[in-house]
């Protein structure tokens, strides 16, 4: 081989590196994304994780991490998980329920109990179950599941009731399973990117919103809504998935590596959304908010009948169901 063929062979060598996202050193890097605020222990905990990753093998994945919808919304970020442009995401169960259904089952109106089921529902052998189910459907991996928070709702009015909501434009995400709630209580279901939802707040264009209070603080949705409604209606999750792009390529340590450093990220974010919901409540009284305790087990009562019904998104096995009800 002449020097010149050396060279040109050395050269698609480099390239064909870099297209992979790795380097002619060797290092690869990658892209985790999502669409949280730099202030979220979600956030934080993924800058914890890239840099602990990167320690733990010894600089050979060098993780980028771009928050706050830099790189789209989730559905747009699961497409970019797809393409292979994007490496690492988080994505609310709701929304990776559209690639494989039964995973949104913890993510319907009043189906858990309280923290501690959703813990059970964390290290159960039917989230493993579902987990598989999503990997095989969709070729990527999902390594950790990480709380959310509480779901409640904000409004310029006080709600007590069910009842009270109907009609109103809830703005929630782009998810098919949050219609379950909407309909649970007559309100009509607005969908709107997650980063657009002050906006809309601002303009009029909805009544209201639904997140968990770390959110609806991280997010300023307080200032355009004079009315929190503890209504809880959702313990929202989300899952930690990596490309399958970067996982079939991953050697068994690599492998454990990663799924090691992001369950532990995963449950440091999670303590720390625990610690925010126990004192936020009296935040938001202290900036002159109205923070309502509503009649829970009234909304509570007018979901259940929705749990099993597929017409309202429910996209499980009633074998599944009774299994998740079961866990203590």
């Amino acid at each position: 081989m002449s020097a010149w063929q050396r060279c040109l062979t050395l050269t698609g060598a480099i390239v064909a590196a870099l297209a992979m996202g790795g380097t002619a050193s060797g290092q690869t890097r990658l892209k985790w994304a999502h669409v949280y605020e730099v202030t979220e222990p979600f956030h934080t905990e993924a800058l914890w994780a890239a840099s602990e990753i990167k320690k733990r093998t010894n600089g050979k994945f060098d993780i980028q991490v771009f928050p706050a919808s830099q790189l789209g919304n989730e559905s747009q970020l699961n497409e970019g998980l797809g393409l292979g442009t994007i490496d690492i995401v988080y994505v609310g169960v709701n929304f990776a329920a559209s690639t494989y259904k039964p995973l949104g089952i913890s993510g319907a109106p009043y189906m858990m109990r309280d923290l501690d089921h959703w813990k059970a529902y964390r290290d159960s052998k039917l989230f493993a179950d579902l987990v598989k189910g999503y990997d095989d459907k969709s070729r990527h991996k999902i390594v950790a599941l990480t709380y959310y928070g509480q779901r409640h709702v904000t409004a310029n009015k006080p709600i007590k009731k069910p009842e009270e909501m109907k009609g109103m434009r809830l703005r929630v995400p782009a998810a098919p399973l949050f219609l379950m709630f909407t309909k649970s209580v007559g309100a009509t279901a607005t969908p709107i990117a997650f980063s657009d939802v002050y906006n809309a707040l601002k303009q009029g264009l909805v009544d209201g919103q639904e997140n968990p209070l770390p959110t609806i603080m991280a997010k300023k949705f307080y200032e355009l809504q004079s009315h929190i409604v503890l209504t809880g209606h959702i313990t929202e999750s989300m899952v930690t998935v990596v490309g399958s792009h970067v996982w079939n390529k991953l050697t068994p340590d690599e492998r454990r590596i990663l799924a090691d450093t992001l369950k532990e990220a995963a449950a440091k974010a999670t303590e720390a959304i625990e610690a925010s919901e126990r004192i936020l409540a009296g935040e938001f009284k202290r900036l002159g908010n109205t923070v309502i305790e509503p009649d829970r087990e009234a909304f509570r009562k007018a979901a259940l009948p929705l749990h099993n019904d597929a017409s309202a998104g429910a996209g499980w096995t009633r074998a599944q169901y009774d299994e998740l009800q079961a866990l203590k």
